[in-house]
């Protein structure tokens, strides 16, 4: 299990995300607009600079649903490894079965 206050720290990220996404993206198409001054496309960078760190998207990790480990993450399932054995172990995840040869 993953410590309790990086699990809550991501939440807060994944929220400011959420909350910064459109007005960050704006400033990005304004800082790359040729047709624009230089002026104001250097204005854009400054605004989009003053904003939050945790805003960018970049700052997100994956992390498992069930227990918070950050690393071996599958995508698709949303959860580790480990998290993915056990679950199939007990017959939880609807046609996995341990595999034996």
């Amino acid at each position: 299990m993953a410590k309790t206050s990086m699990i809550e720290r991501q939440k807060r990220r994944v929220a400011l995300v959420a909350k910064y996404a459109t007005r960050r993206e704006a400033l990005k198409a304004a800082a790359k607009d040729e047709s624009l001054s230089r002026e104001d496309r250097f204005k854009a960078t400054l605004r989009l600079a003053k904003l939050p760190r945790n805003s960018s998207a970049t700052r997100l990790h994956n992390r498992c649903e069930v227990t918070g480990r950050p690393r071996s993450y599958y995508r698709k399932l949303r959860m580790s490894r480990i998290a993915l054995r056990d679950l199939a172990s007990k017959g939880q995840i609807p046609g996995m079965v341990k595999s034996s040869w």
